[in-house]
């Protein structure tokens, strides 16, 4: 799932799931020049099967469609039982895709069956990551191919590091382990080389991607600000952080985010810096 939260992964079917559902079209934005620098990568061709892991509401599935054509076939899989539901009412009729629900990590795949596997943000939340791979790998024909996006340190994306500083004098934040499961588990380019490596997969090519991602979106600057601002309230880690806040507290945040917000460049949106690994590696059985 393209998560950015740091939300358990059984909330996914909760509250999670229903905030991002509700978020679809901010997120989307926000994501979209990952996405496409990760698609461009995974290259996929007329007549190839791709297993799109973590596929959300289809976002990436139905551009991968598109490139395998009506001789190939897309599987999208998420854990998101909201997302997988607007990801099939959005299939087009005789698409050549199909959505299931389940977590990738585990669910029984056909042997040899791929040869693409995808993500854009899903393969960051697995409890055992070599496990998660080697099996996924499982499903990829000899040689085949695996593509995927994943964030870097929190430290290297300020959509994550500048709401966070702003709110740090008066909510106190829990410091975490870099290397449990979440959106930045894979920020040390080092240990996601030794998860793939033992998961059995070669050719390992980890590339840095940074871009200005779009926070939220309006007619004018200021509504945009003020939208990025309601965005960071819904998702994030900052939603996380101020669940449990007082009323003033969370006031105190507004003020505090949106001066953090006022100081970045954009008109539409809040142009903050993104940053990413693109990586590709091949099946080691070929």
């Amino acid at each position: 799932m393209s998560d950015i939260s740091t939300a358990p992964t059984h909330d996914w079917n909760g509250d999670s799931g229903d905030r991002w559902a509700a978020n679809l079209d901010r997120l989307d934005l926000m994501l979209q020049d990952f996405g496409d620098a990760a698609i461009a990568a995974a290259a996929a061709q007329p007549g190839e099967r791709v297993l799109d892991i973590g596929c959300g509401s289809g976002t990436s599935t139905f551009i991968l469609a598109e490139q395998v054509g009506a001789t190939g076939h897309v599987l999208g899989v998420d854990i998101s039982q909201q997302l997988v539901e607007l990801a099939r009412a959005a299939t087009p009729a005789a698409a050549p895709i199909d959505f299931c629900l389940a977590d990738a990590a585990t669910a029984p795949l056909p042997s040899g069956s791929f040869d693409l596997l995808f993500s854009r943000f899903g393969v960051m939340f697995f409890d055992d990551p070599v496990a998660a791979f080697a099996h996924m790998r499982g499903a990829l024909k000899p040689g085949g191919r695996i593509a995927f996006v994943c964030w870097r340190g929190a430290a290297e994306n300020d959509w994550v590091r500048l709401p966070m500083t702003a709110i740090r004098d008066f909510v106190p934040i829990a410091p975490t382990d870099p290397d449990t499961p979440g959106p930045f588990a894979f920020g040390n380019p080092d240990r996601l080389s030794d998860i793939l490596t033992v998961a059995g997969f070669a050719d390992i090519k980890i590339t840095p991607f940074d871009t200005r991602l779009a926070y939220g979106r309006s007619d004018t600057r200021a509504a945009a600000i003020d939208d990025a601002l309601d965005m960071a309230f819904q998702v994030g880690p900052l939603s996380r952080a101020l669940a449990d806040q007082a009323d003033d507290v969370r006031a105190r945040a507004a003020d505090a985010v949106r001066a953090a917000f006022a100081a970045l460049p954009g008109e539409t949106s809040v142009l903050i810096d993104g940053a990413a690994w693109i990586v590709t590696a091949r099946n080691r059985a070929a």
